[in-house]
């Protein structure tokens, strides 16, 4: 999948009451399935006093991943409302959690419906969005003498990267999907196949 999705520009948040019941939502960028369930387990521990903690994400695997879940709420009212807004705006590689405080009074289908969409579409807002392009990582490790050479290519690429100098010097690099090999063939030329990639 190297087409470029639209995602969540970085965490976003909202917060509203109605008729007593408090309801906060929470987005996330996330690039894996993993990642999506770690968020939604810390919103579980963070919220561990919350009447439900609605979780809706989807994520580019292949194929794309959808889940939702409506935590106890009746059938179709909290996790297909919160997902139908992440498909309406096409965001992908994103995760969605709705707290809910329950107030006293009870909402009707119809009004949970409304407030657990309301819920992520304002932190969608609060968010923004942004058009991606899928990213993968690779570590490069060469010595010292290299170090300079691999250093200057990856500065002129377009990627991000960190270096750890210790032993051999370690690149921790992050490249759009589309120039990764490109990019590892460049690396290898220019230390004549020295550089070790994983």
């Amino acid at each position: 999948m190297t087409e470029p999705y639209r995602t969540v520009a970085g965490p976003g948040e909202a917060s509203f009451t109605v008729r007593g019941s408090e309801f906060l939502g929470y987005v996330r960028p996330v690039d894996t399935v993993a990642d999506a369930e770690a968020v939604l387990d810390r919103l579980r521990e963070e919220y561990d006093d919350a009447t439900h903690v609605v979780p809706a994400y989807r994520v580019r695997a292949d194929p794309l991943r959808e889940y939702a879940s409506d935590d106890g709420e009746p059938t179709s009212s909290a996790g297909k409302p919160a997902l139908n807004v992440l498909q309406g705006e096409n965001l992908e590689n994103v995760v969605a959690g709705v707290v809910r405080y329950y107030g006293g009074t009870n909402l009707g289908v119809g009004g949970l419906v409304s407030a657990y969409g309301r819920a992520v579409s304002d932190a969608v807002a609060d968010a923004g969005t942004v058009t991606e392009r899928p990213h993968e990582r690779f570590v490069a490790t060469v010595a010292y003498d290299d170090s300079g050479t691999v250093r200057s290519i990856l500065e002129g690429a377009d990627c991000d990267f960190s270096a750890e100098y210790e032993a051999t010097v370690t690149f921790d690099v992050r490249v759009p999907v589309e120039t990764g090999p490109d990019l590892r063939d460049r690396l290898r030329s220019a230390t004549s196949g020295r550089v070790e990639i994983d």
